[in-house]
């Protein structure tokens, strides 16, 4: 299966970058994660660091191709991010949203999980397959018909979190996909933050698929929109995306 890779990653109008990404693969496994830190003192950037780090490092000893195994090494990330919390008081409030994206190159499918309100994007001959729905306050709101999604990006606590990495106990909220997504071939995979689904709704993130010529092209097609979007907010977010296009082999 032949896959391109491409990556957006900018500080926006922040004065550093607390997103992180990376992938590791095999011959027969993918894996791509993406995470969104904050805490303060420097810990967001930690964070998100160290969730990309242990996710990758776990699922490379014994890739997760599975939903209760995905489920378990987001967890046991938890617990990791956790202790680096317990062990460094200054690093007492960090937490971190989360995605992961795994590939079986084999079995043609994948499966993804994640937590907090960085999202995965699935897109077949153009139109959205599959979408993660938030851990978060507007999430719930759209959930209970009380808001749409475009209210969702204006609302004041849209980034209001119920969950993300750094969370105790019962409190922790991780969704994984529980079927495997197919992939026949022309599938187009983004994970993202907040920082590009905020400003470019998903309509518009699939109506720019129509015009991409190749994964790069797409994603700095998205970051101009996101960043005329955000122009009367100089503070905005940062902002990534890391995207997949699969050849139709």
């Amino acid at each position: 299966m032949q896959i391109e890779l491409a990556l957006m990653s900018e500080q926006g109008g922040r004065s550093y970058n607390e997103d992180a990404c990376g992938h590791w693969h095999s011959e027969r496994y993918l894996c791509c994660v993406l995470a969104d830190g904050a805490g303060g003192h420097g810990g967001g950037d930690i964070a998100s660091k160290l969730a990309v780090s242990h996710v990758l490092q776990g699922y490379a000893s014994l890739p997760a191709h599975h939903p209760q195994a995905l489920e378990t090494l987001l967890r046991d990330c938890n617990r990791e991010l956790l202790a680096q919390r317990a062990a460094n008081p200054k690093l007492r409030n960090m937490h971190s949203t989360v995605v992961v994206l795994s590939i079986d190159l084999q079995d043609r499918n994948a499966l993804w999980g994640h937590c907090g309100d960085s999202r995965f994007y699935a897109f077949r001959d153009g139109h959205l397959a599959a979408r993660t729905r938030d851990h978060s306050l507007v999430q719930s709101l759209i959930d209970g018909g009380m808001l749409d999604e475009a209210g969702a990006r204006v609302h004041p606590k849209r980034s209001e979190l119920y969950s993300a990495l750094g969370t105790e106990g019962g409190d922790l909220h991780i969704s994984v996909s529980q079927t495997p997504f197919p992939l026949c071939g022309g599938e187009v995979l983004m994970l993202c933050t907040d920082g590009v689904w905020e400003w470019v709704p998903d309509y518009e993130i699939a109506a720019t698929l129509a015009f991409a010529t190749e994964p790069q092209a797409w994603l700095d097609d998205l970051g101009q929109r996101v960043r005329l979007a955000a122009a009367a907010k100089p503070n905005h977010d940062n902002y990534t995306a890391l995207a997949l296009w699969l050849g139709s082999d």
